[in-house]
């Protein structure tokens, strides 16, 4: 404030006379105001001096005012001043500007040393208020032990900071520092980066994310927002720049939690194996929770089996562990028993559902075995949390989280967060233990259904692998079989069902069985194939009204008979077979399908191939040649030419199976593949005898001599007389019902067989005969001194056989 020229202003002022200054209203806006206006007063309240700030506040000029009492600037004189006798220290009045306003001041007064004159300084109130808001503001920010404001020069040197000890680095930061000083190189390198930037172009910068490490602590990062911007002067030059700080550890830990929880929503439960579940959690939570993880398991889980009500570290199995590189203490083992522990506090927490939280030296006071602490926790763990897996009520196993080195100990809001993904998780592998139980029963019944992998006949060794869907995830309704008939012949079958699971087992079950009742009949694989279609419209039939779309299947019937090398064969909607020849060359049959099983109306056809012995026929299922990026047209090639280079003589036939399936079939096929092979042998022609049968009552006397002569060529002597009977009562049916031509044969094997065919299709049938019946004994005495009889139909006429056991002399 310059004093003399202010008196020097109001002596000029009161030489000129005097001015009213309440009455004065000349026009004119109010000027701009650039800092308090001062005054001052003598004792009896005359202005004696007045500043230039002070005209700038109020348009009056010194020699205008200078002489005057104050009272006259008042507009309205508050009640608190009304009659006092001194200067208040401080208040608020109106006062009145030249031009005519009132302005609203704030005033404060000081008495001026060695007199009796009072300064005054008054400002507009409202830059009053806006400036104690902003400091009240700046004094908040500067409390927040959260928040740290840094103001830098042009040089980035810090100027005024309210850095106090735990602010940064746990000791105060001083005006004169940079940030390379309190912060590690790199970071304050970048850091510097970004405050230089706003020093140069003015763009503020707002709570950007920053990670820094401090000097006394490069090991631990913090998390920071960073806001600046550029400090200037009244022209508009750069002066510096001011930084705000803001602790960002929460916000960051809650996202890492949200982005945990959200991982394990997506990446845990996609696999319905129990271990692939458990194995997901753990290397989701490893190492974003804990350097190390473990996922224990109740024994029976594993299996698909509800665990018992209590469980114990001696009741589990260790299913993951994650990170499955890194070095784990000598007890814990994947696949291993976990080592049951003694009963302690904590552990008695996790029985109740809770998720515990206990530190190195919590875990050596439950044990009580230095030793034991050593074999089972991971070297430098500070801290554990072991969360149980509950679902449905039940307690399935174990999360086991350890933290090491200089990580942070696990909070209470990190174990609420390990309950809620240890209920997730706990969800997906009951889950994939449920499904574990019916998969398995699924397959159980699938494999129980099927024949034995291998058999072993007259007609051709065979070997048939199957491989359900999902490389053993799922089970569906593919069969293959082989059923011995009659007369050395071998029945060879493969087919498919519509649908999966224990429907499609259910109704491969049925069919299978009624195969094998319709080839006890004998019928022609057309013929056969005919009544299986009806089988399965009645039980599309029975079927509820939704699923009846999805009964149905495709079926390959074939039948090989080792006599005639000849194998007839139809196809019901069923890919063709794989026909092997012994020189090595492989083709498909050609036959002519017929409509899949569910369907009627379109007759099925036989198709009759010649076969050489030492052949291989291969039946099998769509899901062998058909997957995701080929269809039958190029499947069926790629398994022919496999078939060719696998099936040699000396190669096991299950052995070539199990190769082929595991070269063609998908790591993890969407659809059922079955194989059957089958081997073919031939009866030597030296073990077969043939004869034409006259149509006249003395051939039957003939057959008789035939028949001694070459049973006794054979040297079954001892079947003579049985089998004498059995050919005379067969021959005398032919001759007295049946048409001509008429043949006897006999078949020598393990069996001997007699066979009797004529050209008439009547149909034979057993029965008792009365005492006084002349007739109806035949076929009776053939059943009691035969082991087995019976009749099938040809295109031409039926055949009646009969079987005797033949009994080698040791």
């Amino acid at each position: 404030m310059d004093i003399e020229n202010v008196n020097n202003a109001c002596s000029a002022g009161a030489s000129q006379g005097s001015t009213d200054v309440s009455g004065s209203r000349p026009s004119g806006g109010l000027p701009a105001f650039d800092g308090p206006a001062a005054a001052v007063l003598d004792h009896r309240g005359t202005v004696v001096r007045w500043t230039g700030t002070a005209e700038d506040l109020t348009g009056f000029r010194a020699e205008d005012v200078c002489g005057r009492p104050v009272q006259e600037l008042v507009a309205d004189l508050p009640d608190d001043l009304r009659g006092a006798t001194e200067m208040p220290a401080s208040g608020r009045v109106r006062l009145w500007h030249q031009c005519g306003d009132t302005i609203d001041v704030t005033f404060r007064t000081t008495k001026v040393g060695g007199s009796a004159e009072v300064l005054v300084l008054a400002a507009p109130t409202r830059h009053v208020a806006d400036h104690e808001q902003g400091a009240a503001l700046l004094r908040a920010l500067s409390a927040q032990n959260r928040i740290t404001i840094a103001v830098h020069d042009t040089e980035l040197t810090t100027v005024q900071t309210n850095a106090t000890p735990g602010t940064l680095d746990g000791r105060p930061v001083q005006p004169g520092t940079r940030l390379s000083d309190v912060l590690c190189a790199k970071d304050a390198e970048r850091l510097e980066a970004v405050l230089r930037q706003v020093l140069e172009t003015g763009a503020p910068v707002v709570r950007r994310g920053q990670h820094v490490s401090w000097r006394h602590d490069p090991a631990r990062q913090h998390a920071l927002s960073l806001s600046a911007f550029r400090l200037e002067d009244a022209r508009g030059r750069p002066t510096g720049v001011a930084a705000l700080y803001v602790d960002n550890a929460d916000q960051m830990r809650a996202r890492r939690h949200l982005d945990l929880a959200r991982d394990v929503a997506e990446r845990v439960g996609g696999s319905l194996d129990v271990v692939r579940t458990a194995q997901d959690l753990a290397d989701v939570l490893a190492p974003a929770f804990g350097e190390f993880v473990a996922v224990d398991l109740a024994h029976s889980v594993f299996d698909g089996e509800e665990p018992s009500k209590r469980l114990n570290g001696g009741d589990m199995g260790n299913a993951a562990l994650a990170p499955a590189t890194a070095v784990w203490p000598a007890g814990i083992k994947r696949g291993e028993p976990v080592p049951r522990l003694p009963d302690h506090p904590l552990r008695r927490s996790f029985l109740h559902g809770e998720p515990v939280v206990f530190g190195l030296d919590d875990f050596i006071a439950m044990v009580k075995d230095p030793q034991m602490v050593e074999y089972l926790v991971p070297r430098d763990t500070h801290s554990v949390m072991v969360a149980p897996l509950h679902a449905r009520g039940l307690t399935l196993g174990a999360i086991t989280a350890w933290r090491c080195g200089r990580s942070d100990p696990f909070t209470k809001d990190e174990a609420d967060l390990m309950k809620q993904i240890a209920s997730r998780g706990a969800l997906a592998i009951d889950n994939a233990r449920r499904y574990t139980r019916e998969h398995r029963a699924a397959v159980a019944l699938q494999q129980s259904l099927l024949p034995p992998a291998t058999t072993d006949t007259p007609a051709a060794e065979t070997a048939g692998v199957y491989l359900p869907a999902g490389g053993g995830a799922g089970s569906s309704g593919d069969w293959y079989d082989a059923i011995a008939l009659p007369s050395l012949r071998l029945a060879l079958v493969a087919g498919d069902v519509v649908g999966h699971g224990m429907p499609a087992s259910a109704t491969m079950g049925r069919l299978r069985a009624a195969i094998q009742t319709l080839a006890d009949l004998e019928l022609e694989p057309d013929e056969l194939l005919t009544r299986l279609a009806d089988l399965v419209q009645r039980l599309a039939a029975e079927a509820p009204f939704g699923d009846r779309d999805i009964v149905g299947g495709t079926c390959l019937y074939a039948v090989y008979d080792p006599v005639a090398r000849r194998c007839a064969m139809a196809s019901a909607g069923h890919p063709p077979p794989v026909l092997i020849r012994p020189d090595g060359t492989a083709e498909a049959v050609g036959i002519s399908p017929g409509p899949p099983l569910a369907l009627s109306g379109m007759p099925y056809e036989t198709t009759v191939i010649d076969v050489e012995p030492g052949s291989v026929l291969a039946l099998y299922t769509d899901g062998l040649v058909e997957r995701g990026d080929r269809d039958i047209g190029q499947g069926l090639p790629r398994l022919t030419e496999a078939l060719a280079a696998r099936c040699r003589p000396d190669r096991a036939l299950d052995e070539t199976g199990r190769a082929l399936l595991a070269d063609l079939a998908d790591q993890a096929p969407r659809d059922d593949a079955a194989l059957l092979l089958a081997r073919t042998r031939a009866v030597p022609a030296a073990d077969t005898a043939h004869w034409e049968i006259p149509a006249d009552p003395a051939a039957v006397s003939k057959a008789r001599e035939w028949i001694t002569r070459q049973l006794t060529l054979w040297g079954l002597d001892n079947l003579l007389f049985t089998t004498e009977l059995i050919v005379s009562e067969l021959v005398t049916n032919a001759i007295r019902y049946g048409r001509p031509p008429m043949d006897l044969r006999l078949i020598r094997h393990h069996v001997l067989v007699c066979e009797v065919t004529d050209s008439s299709s009547t149909q034979p049938r057993l029965r008792r005969a009365r005492t006084t019946d002349e007739g109806g004994r035949g076929l009776f005495l053939v059943s009691q001194l035969g082991g087995r009889w019976g009749c099938r139909h040809g295109q031409n006429g039926k055949t009646i056989w009969s079987e005797q056991a033949i009994h080698r002399s040791p």
